[in-house]
Protein backbone atom coordinates (compact mmCIF):
# COMPACT_ATOMS: atom_id res chain seq x y z
CA UNK A 1 0.00 0.00 0.00
CA UNK A 2 1.13 3.58 -0.66
CA UNK A 3 -0.30 4.93 2.58
CA UNK A 4 0.18 4.12 6.25
CA UNK A 5 -1.83 4.53 9.44
CA UNK A 6 -0.38 6.85 12.07
CA UNK A 7 -1.19 7.25 15.73
CA UNK A 8 -3.62 9.90 17.01
CA UNK A 9 -0.72 12.15 18.08
CA UNK A 10 0.36 12.48 14.45
CA UNK A 11 -2.28 15.17 13.98
CA UNK A 12 -0.55 17.35 16.54
CA UNK A 13 2.80 16.59 14.94
CA UNK A 14 1.60 17.79 11.52
CA UNK A 15 0.37 21.04 13.01
CA UNK A 16 3.53 21.54 15.06
CA UNK A 17 5.76 21.07 12.03
CA UNK A 18 3.53 23.34 9.95
CA UNK A 19 3.89 26.12 12.53
CA UNK A 20 7.67 25.81 12.23
CA UNK A 21 7.50 25.75 8.43
CA UNK A 22 9.63 28.29 6.62
CA UNK A 23 12.79 28.05 8.66
CA UNK A 24 14.77 26.75 5.67
CA UNK A 25 13.72 29.29 3.05
CA UNK A 26 11.12 31.74 4.43
CA UNK A 27 11.35 34.07 1.45
CA UNK A 28 10.40 31.34 -1.01
CA UNK A 29 7.66 29.75 1.11
CA UNK A 30 6.00 32.92 2.38
CA UNK A 31 6.43 34.56 -1.01
CA UNK A 32 4.79 31.67 -2.85
CA UNK A 33 1.88 31.53 -0.40
CA UNK A 34 1.44 35.31 -0.67
CA UNK A 35 1.24 35.04 -4.47
CA UNK A 36 -1.31 32.25 -4.14
CA UNK A 37 -3.38 34.33 -1.73
CA UNK A 38 -3.37 37.25 -4.17
CA UNK A 39 -4.58 35.04 -7.02
CA UNK A 40 -7.24 33.50 -4.76
CA UNK A 41 -8.55 37.00 -3.97
CA UNK A 42 -9.21 37.85 -7.63
CA UNK A 43 -12.69 36.20 -7.80
CA UNK A 44 -13.79 38.07 -4.67
CA UNK A 45 -12.56 41.37 -6.10
CA UNK A 46 -14.38 40.69 -9.37
CA UNK A 47 -17.60 39.97 -7.50
CA UNK A 48 -17.23 43.17 -5.45
CA UNK A 49 -16.79 45.20 -8.64
CA UNK A 50 -19.82 43.56 -10.27
CA UNK A 51 -21.91 44.16 -7.16
CA UNK A 52 -20.80 47.80 -7.01
CA UNK A 53 -21.82 48.30 -10.63
CA UNK A 54 -25.36 47.23 -9.73
CA UNK A 55 -25.80 44.84 -12.63
CA UNK A 56 -28.41 42.78 -10.81
CA UNK A 57 -28.56 39.51 -8.88
CA UNK A 58 -28.63 37.29 -11.99
CA UNK A 59 -25.46 38.81 -13.42
CA UNK A 60 -23.73 38.68 -10.05
CA UNK A 61 -24.56 35.00 -9.58
CA UNK A 62 -23.45 34.22 -13.14
CA UNK A 63 -20.10 35.94 -12.50
CA UNK A 64 -19.79 34.07 -9.21
CA UNK A 65 -20.39 30.74 -10.99
CA UNK A 66 -17.88 31.60 -13.72
CA UNK A 67 -15.22 32.56 -11.17
CA UNK A 68 -15.83 29.31 -9.29
CA UNK A 69 -15.32 27.26 -12.46
CA UNK A 70 -12.14 29.14 -13.34
CA UNK A 71 -10.69 28.66 -9.86
CA UNK A 72 -11.59 24.95 -10.01
CA UNK A 73 -8.94 24.76 -12.75
CA UNK A 74 -6.44 27.34 -11.49
CA UNK A 75 -6.40 26.53 -7.78
CA UNK A 76 -5.17 22.90 -8.15
CA UNK A 77 -2.16 24.20 -10.09
CA UNK A 78 -1.44 26.72 -7.33
CA UNK A 79 -1.69 24.02 -4.66
CA UNK A 80 0.73 21.80 -6.56
CA UNK A 81 3.11 24.73 -7.00
CA UNK A 82 3.10 25.61 -3.30
CA UNK A 83 3.70 21.99 -2.28
CA UNK A 84 6.69 21.83 -4.62
CA UNK A 85 8.16 25.05 -3.23
CA UNK A 86 7.73 23.71 0.32
CA UNK A 87 9.27 20.35 -0.60
CA UNK A 88 12.28 21.98 -2.28
CA UNK A 89 12.82 24.30 0.68
CA UNK A 90 12.53 21.49 3.23
CA UNK A 91 15.10 19.42 1.34
CA UNK A 92 17.53 22.29 0.83
CA UNK A 93 17.04 22.51 -2.91
CA UNK A 94 17.17 25.98 -4.49
CA UNK A 95 13.74 27.48 -5.06
CA UNK A 96 11.95 30.82 -5.13
CA UNK A 97 8.45 32.23 -4.77
CA UNK A 98 7.89 32.42 -8.52
CA UNK A 99 8.35 28.65 -8.78
CA UNK A 100 4.72 28.52 -7.65
CA UNK A 101 3.71 29.02 -11.29
CA UNK A 102 5.93 26.25 -12.72
CA UNK A 103 2.94 23.90 -12.61
CA UNK A 104 1.18 26.10 -15.20
CA UNK A 105 3.66 24.99 -17.85
CA UNK A 106 2.43 22.33 -20.31
CA UNK A 107 3.16 18.91 -18.80
CA UNK A 108 1.51 15.70 -17.69
CA UNK A 109 1.67 16.88 -14.08
CA UNK A 110 -0.31 20.00 -14.98
CA UNK A 111 -3.03 17.87 -16.56
CA UNK A 112 -3.05 15.50 -13.58
CA UNK A 113 -3.35 18.34 -11.06
CA UNK A 114 -6.23 19.91 -12.95
CA UNK A 115 -7.86 16.52 -13.43
CA UNK A 116 -7.60 15.67 -9.75
CA UNK A 117 -8.91 19.09 -8.77
CA UNK A 118 -11.90 18.77 -11.11
CA UNK A 119 -12.68 15.26 -9.84
CA UNK A 120 -12.59 16.47 -6.24
CA UNK A 121 -14.71 19.51 -7.11
CA UNK A 122 -17.35 17.31 -8.76
CA UNK A 123 -17.23 14.84 -5.86
CA UNK A 124 -17.67 17.67 -3.36
CA UNK A 125 -20.67 19.02 -5.27
CA UNK A 126 -22.20 15.55 -5.52
CA UNK A 127 -21.84 14.96 -1.77
CA UNK A 128 -23.15 18.44 -1.01
CA UNK A 129 -26.23 17.95 -3.20
CA UNK A 130 -26.87 14.47 -1.77
CA UNK A 131 -26.59 15.61 1.85
CA UNK A 132 -28.81 18.63 1.27
CA UNK A 133 -31.39 16.54 -0.58
CA UNK A 134 -31.52 13.97 2.23
CA UNK A 135 -31.19 16.12 5.34
CA UNK A 136 -31.71 19.74 4.41
CA UNK A 137 -34.25 20.38 1.68
CA UNK A 138 -35.29 23.64 3.31
CA UNK A 139 -31.63 24.59 3.74
CA UNK A 140 -31.10 24.50 -0.03
CA UNK A 141 -33.74 27.17 -0.66
CA UNK A 142 -32.43 29.22 2.25
CA UNK A 143 -28.87 29.00 0.92
CA UNK A 144 -29.91 30.23 -2.53
CA UNK A 145 -31.75 33.08 -0.86
CA UNK A 146 -28.61 33.87 1.13
CA UNK A 147 -26.51 33.90 -2.06
CA UNK A 148 -28.98 36.27 -3.70
CA UNK A 149 -28.95 38.53 -0.62
CA UNK A 150 -25.15 38.62 -0.62
CA UNK A 151 -25.21 40.25 -4.07
CA UNK A 152 -27.25 43.18 -2.73
CA UNK A 153 -25.84 46.15 -0.88
CA UNK A 154 -28.53 45.96 1.78
CA UNK A 155 -27.35 44.79 5.24
CA UNK A 156 -30.96 44.67 6.50
CA UNK A 157 -31.94 42.09 3.87
CA UNK A 158 -28.85 39.99 4.59
CA UNK A 159 -29.48 40.11 8.33
CA UNK A 160 -33.11 39.05 7.84
CA UNK A 161 -32.07 36.02 5.76
CA UNK A 162 -29.49 35.01 8.36
CA UNK A 163 -32.17 35.13 11.06
CA UNK A 164 -34.44 32.75 9.16
CA UNK A 165 -32.22 29.67 9.56
CA UNK A 166 -34.35 26.61 8.72
CA UNK A 167 -34.68 23.55 10.97
CA UNK A 168 -32.13 20.81 10.38
CA UNK A 169 -29.34 23.31 9.78
CA UNK A 170 -27.36 21.98 12.78
CA UNK A 171 -27.50 18.38 11.54
CA UNK A 172 -26.47 19.53 8.09
CA UNK A 173 -23.52 21.47 9.51
CA UNK A 174 -22.35 18.41 11.47
CA UNK A 175 -22.44 16.29 8.33
CA UNK A 176 -20.68 19.09 6.47
CA UNK A 177 -17.86 19.13 9.01
CA UNK A 178 -17.38 15.37 8.71
CA UNK A 179 -17.37 15.63 4.92
CA UNK A 180 -14.94 18.55 5.13
CA UNK A 181 -12.50 16.54 7.24
CA UNK A 182 -12.67 13.64 4.81
CA UNK A 183 -12.20 15.80 1.72
CA UNK A 184 -9.40 17.71 3.45
CA UNK A 185 -7.47 14.51 4.01
CA UNK A 186 -8.02 13.33 0.43
CA UNK A 187 -6.96 16.75 -0.89
CA UNK A 188 -3.72 16.81 1.10
CA UNK A 189 -2.63 13.27 0.27
CA UNK A 190 -3.85 13.27 -3.32
CA UNK A 191 -2.27 16.56 -4.31
CA UNK A 192 0.99 15.52 -2.66
CA UNK A 193 1.05 12.26 -4.60
CA UNK A 194 0.56 14.06 -7.92
CA UNK A 195 2.69 17.17 -7.38
CA UNK A 196 5.58 15.50 -5.57
CA UNK A 197 5.55 11.89 -6.78
CA UNK A 198 3.99 12.16 -10.23
CA UNK A 199 1.13 9.75 -9.58
CA UNK A 200 -1.89 9.62 -11.85
CA UNK A 201 -5.32 10.93 -10.89
CA UNK A 202 -6.77 7.49 -10.15
CA UNK A 203 -3.78 6.44 -8.04
CA UNK A 204 -3.75 9.73 -6.14
CA UNK A 205 -7.47 9.50 -5.47
CA UNK A 206 -7.14 5.92 -4.18
CA UNK A 207 -4.22 6.91 -1.94
CA UNK A 208 -6.12 9.95 -0.71
CA UNK A 209 -9.17 7.92 0.26
CA UNK A 210 -7.22 5.07 1.84
CA UNK A 211 -4.82 7.39 3.64
CA UNK A 212 -7.69 9.44 5.06
CA UNK A 213 -9.68 6.41 6.23
CA UNK A 214 -6.55 4.93 7.84
CA UNK A 215 -5.90 8.16 9.75
CA UNK A 216 -9.32 9.23 10.98
CA UNK A 217 -8.14 9.74 14.57
CA UNK A 218 -5.09 11.94 13.84
CA UNK A 219 -7.15 14.01 11.37
CA UNK A 220 -9.89 14.47 13.98
CA UNK A 221 -7.33 15.49 16.61
CA UNK A 222 -5.74 17.86 14.12
CA UNK A 223 -9.12 19.48 13.44
CA UNK A 224 -9.82 19.91 17.15
CA UNK A 225 -6.43 21.39 18.01
CA UNK A 226 -6.45 23.57 14.89
CA UNK A 227 -9.89 24.94 15.77
CA UNK A 228 -8.78 25.89 19.28
CA UNK A 229 -5.54 27.36 17.98
CA UNK A 230 -7.32 29.30 15.25
CA UNK A 231 -9.78 30.74 17.76
CA UNK A 232 -6.95 31.92 20.03
CA UNK A 233 -4.95 33.29 17.09
CA UNK A 234 -7.99 35.09 15.66
CA UNK A 235 -8.81 36.59 19.07
CA UNK A 236 -5.31 37.97 19.54
CA UNK A 237 -5.24 39.27 15.96
CA UNK A 238 -8.59 41.05 16.36
CA UNK A 239 -7.44 42.65 19.60
CA UNK A 240 -4.25 43.94 17.95
CA UNK A 241 -6.20 45.21 14.93
CA UNK A 242 -8.76 46.92 17.16
CA UNK A 243 -5.97 48.56 19.20
CA UNK A 244 -4.13 49.83 16.12
CA UNK A 245 -7.35 50.99 14.47
CA UNK A 246 -8.36 52.79 17.65
CA UNK A 247 -5.03 54.59 17.87
CA UNK A 248 -5.07 55.51 14.19
CA UNK A 249 -8.70 56.57 14.39
CA UNK A 250 -7.76 59.27 16.87
CA UNK A 251 -5.88 60.94 14.01
CA UNK A 252 -7.77 59.95 10.85
CA UNK A 253 -9.83 56.96 9.61
CA UNK A 254 -7.34 56.43 6.78
CA UNK A 255 -4.51 56.07 9.28
CA UNK A 256 -6.57 53.50 11.18
CA UNK A 257 -6.92 51.43 8.00
CA UNK A 258 -3.22 51.79 7.17
CA UNK A 259 -2.23 50.54 10.62
CA UNK A 260 -4.71 47.67 10.79
CA UNK A 261 -4.44 46.33 7.22
CA UNK A 262 -0.84 45.01 7.45
CA UNK A 263 -1.66 43.06 10.60
CA UNK A 264 -4.74 41.55 8.98
CA UNK A 265 -2.92 40.46 5.84
CA UNK A 266 0.07 39.18 7.81
CA UNK A 267 -2.24 37.04 9.95
CA UNK A 268 -3.96 35.74 6.82
CA UNK A 269 -0.59 34.86 5.30
CA UNK A 270 0.46 32.96 8.44
CA UNK A 271 -2.78 30.96 8.36
CA UNK A 272 -2.23 30.08 4.71
CA UNK A 273 1.35 28.96 5.37
CA UNK A 274 0.27 26.76 8.29
CA UNK A 275 -2.58 25.27 6.24
CA UNK A 276 -0.31 24.26 3.38
CA UNK A 277 2.30 23.10 5.86
CA UNK A 278 -0.25 20.75 7.42
CA UNK A 279 -1.11 19.42 3.95
CA UNK A 280 2.56 18.80 3.18
CA UNK A 281 3.44 17.08 6.45
CA UNK A 282 0.28 14.98 6.42
CA UNK A 283 1.14 13.74 2.96
CA UNK A 284 4.78 13.16 3.89
CA UNK A 285 3.93 11.21 7.01
CA UNK A 286 1.03 9.17 5.66
CA UNK A 287 2.81 8.34 2.41
CA UNK A 288 5.99 7.50 4.34
CA UNK A 289 8.58 9.57 2.54
CA UNK A 290 11.83 8.48 4.11
CA UNK A 291 11.33 8.39 7.84
CA UNK A 292 8.29 10.65 7.62
CA UNK A 293 9.96 13.31 9.73
CA UNK A 294 10.88 16.89 9.02
CA UNK A 295 14.53 17.97 9.05
CA UNK A 296 15.78 18.66 12.58
CA UNK A 297 15.27 22.12 14.02
CA UNK A 298 18.28 24.42 14.25
CA UNK A 299 19.92 24.58 17.71
CA UNK A 300 18.55 28.08 18.32
CA UNK A 301 14.95 27.13 17.49
CA UNK A 302 12.51 25.95 20.15
CA UNK A 303 10.14 23.18 19.22
CA UNK A 304 6.47 23.81 20.00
Amino acid sequence: MSTHARGPAAGWSWLKQAINLGRSNPRAIFGAVALLALVAMVPSLVQVVVSALGLGANVSMAVMAACTLVMAVVYPLLIGGVLRVIDDAEHGRPTHAGALFDTFRPSDDRNRLVGFGVVMFVAYLAVFVAVVALFGKDVSAWYMELLAASTQNDPAVQAQVLQDIPPGFGKLMALGILAGLFFGGVYAIGFGQIALRGHGVRSALADGVSGTLRNVLPIALLALVAFVGFFAFALVTMLVIALLAGIGGLVHPLLAALLAAPVYFAALLVLYVVMFGVMYYMWRDVCDEGDGQAPPLPPDRLEL
